[in-house]
């Protein structure tokens, strides 16, 4: 069972909270638990583990899919506040048949739901089931953005958005990051992510120094888009 501050946060994060009658919010919350992930650590390796619905009290999560080589492209990201309808897909919503993989990127500290409370609750509450698919077609269109970003853009445009997004979501210039990190956030390989911030810190866009990139000059950066 979590605690009352756990409580607030699921009541503030389900916009369908008001809508539920007293028994199935006792159910939610009493099938409700403080999961902590240490950095790197996976939390669902797709293929029908129904790790349940996370929300995500702090940290950072990173979905992706893998190739059969290994290789992987990362879907989206979440943060604090939000919540993963998908670790529990292919347990709630039926029509879901991919696999995605779920990491933690930072220490995080989630509220874990269960799937099969869960998949009850939207069976008996229309808010609930809404709310489950507009989640899940939001993140439908992270999706879909990254995947066009891949097949249409050219990389040097695929790596400015990514810098000018970084810059824009810490509210800081400098993007602490590996060359290897973000090469698995925009789907490529490090050696390529490697010459491309080498050619920028050239032309003066960004400062490169180890796992850190400083945007120098977000306006020209933006030039290339």
């Amino acid at each position: 069972m979590i605690n009352e501050k756990d409580i607030g946060l699921v009541e503030s994060i389900f916009s369908f909270w008001d809508k539920l009658t007293p028994q199935q919010a006792s159910l939610i919350l009493g099938n409700s638990i403080n999961a902590n992930y240490k950095r790197g650590e996976n939390i669902h390796r797709g293929d029908n583990d129904c790790v349940g619905v996370l929300l995500i009290k702090s940290g950072e999560l990173r979905t992706y899919i893998l190739s059969e080589d290994g290789r992987d492209i990362t879907l989206y990201r979440l943060g604090a506040g939000d919540v993963c309808i998908l670790s529990g897909a292919s347990c709630i919503l039926k029509n879901i048949t991919f696999d995605v993989h779920i990491d933690a990127e930072k220490d995080s500290e989630l509220i874990s739901i269960n799937s099969a409370v869960f998949q009850q609750l939207c069976n008996e509450n229309i808010y609930a089931e809404n709310f489950s698919y507009k989640s899940t077609i939001d993140r439908f269109s992270d999706v879909m953005w990254a995947i066009q970003q891949i097949l249409f853009l050219s990389f040097d445009k695929r790596l400015t958005i990514f810098l000018l997004d970084e810059i824009s979501r810490t509210g800081s210039n400098t993007i602490i990051m590996t060359h290897e990190q973000i090469a698995k956030y925009i789907g490529s390989a490090r050696e390529v992510v490697s010459r491309m911030l080498k050619y920028f810190e050239r032309e003066g866009l960004v400062k490169l120094t180890r796992g850190k990139i400083e945007v120098i000059d977000a306006v020209l950066l933006k030039e290339i888009i």
